[in-house]
C-alpha cells in the first residue's frame, strides 16, 4: 500500500505512550458523545473514534516548535498534542475553562502554547492556513515543519490546489495529511473523488504515498521518513491515510449510508487500539494488569474533565466582545 519505510524496531514504552494516547482519545470521544446525548454538548459534535492512530503516529514524528492544523474533526488531534483534556472538555461543553473560553464550542479551538491553530468548521479552510504557517516556519528559518491534516471530503476543494501549488514552488516544509474515512460526509469516496487521493499533489511535484491509517507503527514509521525528507529542505509529502471513522460524520448523522456489518468488519479486523494492544501483549511489553491500569488512569483524566466542564462556569455576556481585535 505504501512506498514508506517498514516500522522500525519500537522500545516498549513507545507503544505503551501510543497505546495510552490513542484509548485517552477513544475514552474522551466515547464521554464527549454521551455529554452530546445529555444536551450538555450544543452545536456540531465530530468524534474521531476509529481514527485514532493517525494523529498519534504523526505526531509521535513532530518536534516541539513544529504546527498542527486540522478540521473540525479535531478534538483528538488536540489531545495528542498536549492540550489538557480538561480545557478540551470544558470548551465542547461552552464553559468558561475552555481552550476558547466557551466561544469556540467543538471546531474551534486554539492553543498557542502547543502550536495548535484549530479547529476549522469550514471544509479544507485550514489547509491554505496550514501552508501559511509552513511559509512562516520557511521564513523565520525556524526548522519547524507545518502538519496539515484534511478529510478525503476537504481534498476535492479548490483552494487544496492553490496550497499544493505554493507549497510546491517555495518548497514550503508541510506534511499534507489526508484521513480518507472512506465516506466524507456521507458520500463514498468511490462516489466522489477520481483517482487516488495521494497522488493529487503530481501535477506540483510533490510526491505522495498510501499508508495504512490504521497501524499506528505503520503511521509512525511513514511519518519519521517523510518528516525528516521534508525538514531537509526537500518540500511538501502528502500521506493518504487508510482509515475509518466508527461514528457518523457527526452526531447528528445516522450513517444509513453504509451497513452495521461494515463498521462490525472494521471494528473486529482493524481496531487500531486492539492491534496495538495485541502487539503489547504477543511481544511481551505489557501483561493485562499493566493494560488495565492504563484504562482506569484513562477514564479518571476523562471523568475529571467531565466533571470540571459541568462545573466551569458559562462566559461572562462581556465576552462577546473580546478577541475580536488585536490590540496594537
Amino acid at each position: 500500500m505504501t512506498d514508506t519505510a517498514p516500522a522500525q524496531a519500537v522500545s516498549s514504552e513507545e507503544l505503551l505512550h501510543y497505546y495510552r494516547e490513542m484509548l485517552l482519545i477513544r475514552r474522551f470521544e466515547e464521554k464527549a458523545g454521551q455529554l452530546y446525548g445529555m444536551g450538555l454538548i450544543g452545536g456540531f459534535c465530530h468524534l474521531y473514534i476509529g481514527q485514532e492512530a493517525v494523529v498519534v503516529g504523526v505526531q509521535a514524528a513532530l518536534n516541539e516548535g513544529d504546527t498542527v492544523i486540522t478540521s473540525y474533526r479535531d478534538h483528538g488531534h488536540m489531545l495528542a498534542c498536549g492540550m489538557d483534556a480538561k480545557g478540551v472538555m470544558a470548551e465542547l461543553t461552552g464553559r468558561r475553562g475552555g481552550y476558547s473560553k466557551g466561544k469556540g464550542g467543538s471546531m474551534h479551538m486554539f492553543s498557542r502554547e502547543k502550536n495548535f491553530y484549530g479547529g476549522h468548521g469550514i471544509v479544507g479552510g485550514q489547509v491554505p492556513l496550514g501552508t501559511g504557517l509552513a511559509f512562516a516556519h520557511k521564513y523565520l528559518n525556524d526548522g519547524g515543519v507545518s502538519a496539515v491534516y484534511c478529510g478525503d471530503g476537504a481534498i476535492n476543494q479548490g483552494q487544496v490546489y492553490e496550497s499544493f501549488n505554493m507549497a510546491a514552488l517555495w518548497k514550503l516544509p508541510v506534511l499534507f495529511v489526508i484521513e480518507n474515512n472512506k465516506y466524507a460526509m456521507g458520500t463514498s469516496q468511490e462516489r466522489a473523488s477520481a483517482g487516488e487521493l495521494h497522488q493529487r499533489g503530481a501535477a506540483y511535484g510533490i510526491p505522495g504515498y498510501q499508508v495504512n491509517g490504521m497501524d499506528v507503527l505503520e503511521v509512525k514509521a511513514a511519518a519519521d521518513q517523510w518528516v525528516k525528507h521534508i525538514r531537509d529542505g526537500n518540500g511538501p509529502v502528502i500521506l493518504e491515510m487508510k482509515t475509518y471513522r466508527y461514528r457518523g460524520h457527526s452526531m447528528s448523522d445516522p450513517a444509513k449510508y453504509r451497513t452495521k456489518e461494515e463498521v462490525e468488519k472494521m471494528r473486529s479486523e482493524s481496531d487500531p487500539i486492539d492491534q496495538l494492544k495485541s502487539k503489547l501483549l504477543a511481544g511481551g511489553h505489557a501483561d493485562e494488569d499493566k493494560l488495565k491500569e492504563i484504562d482506569r488512569a484513562v477514564k479518571a483524566i476523562v471523568t475529571e474533565s467531565a466533571e470540571f466542564a459541568q462545573q466551569s462556569p458559562e462566559p461572562d455576556p462581556s465576552e462577546l466582545w473580546t478577541d475580536i481585535l488585536v490590540e496594537t
